[in-house]
């Protein structure tokens, strides 16, 4: 009877091991991260961010770069203050790094579409460039762009090449930033940068 039972629990054994030994193969999609940890930020560390810009009246800060394996990933913090006409220029468009925008408080006006007019292109020592989206042009307006009335809550895709403009913001925009960087153009930054950087005042300029 024992031999019975050992020989019947093998079977088991056998029957229940074989899918779990057949998932493990050579030839499978393998991570495009190996061994990569995780990446949590609290929120206590994003507001942070807005407290800073608030203080030092800076509007965008990145506050992690990571690296996923195939891209970077930016985590960025902007606060925007009010503006009742766009300021000359200010069109932006980022080569090679996307964005997605989800707007925490405020509402306003966001122009989107990739024929941009009169493009100058950004130095390449500006810090947004060198540290945040990479190389790309500013304009003076989006011809035959679309008008997006956004509000705390939506979310805005904006690929690489398309062109962003903010025409009017009715008090303040509040969002965080989601960079997709798939050159990996921009710099690593760490929970421990981070905390270095809101230790103290913001470099200054561009």
């Amino acid at each position: 009877m024992k031999t019975t039972t050992w020989r019947l629990a093998a079977v088991v054994f056998a029957v229940v091991a074989l899918p779990v030994a057949a998932q493990i193969s050579p030839t499978d999609p393998q991570p495009t991260c190996t061994m990569c940890p995780g990446t949590y930020i609290p929120l206590a560390e994003l507001d942070g961010y807005t407290k800073k810009a608030l203080a030092e009246r800076l509007v965008d800060q990145q506050v992690r770069d990571v690296n996923i394996g195939k891209a970077h990933i930016g985590i960025g913090m902007v606060h925007r203050g009010k503006l009742e006409r766009p300021a000359p220029n200010s069109v932006a468009e980022h080569d090679q790094v996307s964005e997605v925008y989800h707007i925490i408080s405020g509402s306003g006006t966001l122009v989107l579409g990739p024929d941009i007019a009169n493009r100058q292109r950004r130095p390449a020592t500006m810090r947004t460039v060198v540290e945040f989206n990479g190389p790309g042009n500013n304009g003076s307006e989006v011809r035959d762009g679309v008008a997006h009335e956004i509000k705390a809550g939506d979310v805005v895709v904006i690929p690489a090449g398309t062109g962003h403009w903010f025409t009017r913001i009715e008090d303040h925009i509040d969002y965080l930033m989601i960079r997709i960087d798939p050159d990996k153009v921009t710099p690593l930054k760490s929970e421990t940068q981070s905390r270095e950087y809101l230790s103290k005042p913001a470099p200054r300029g561009e």
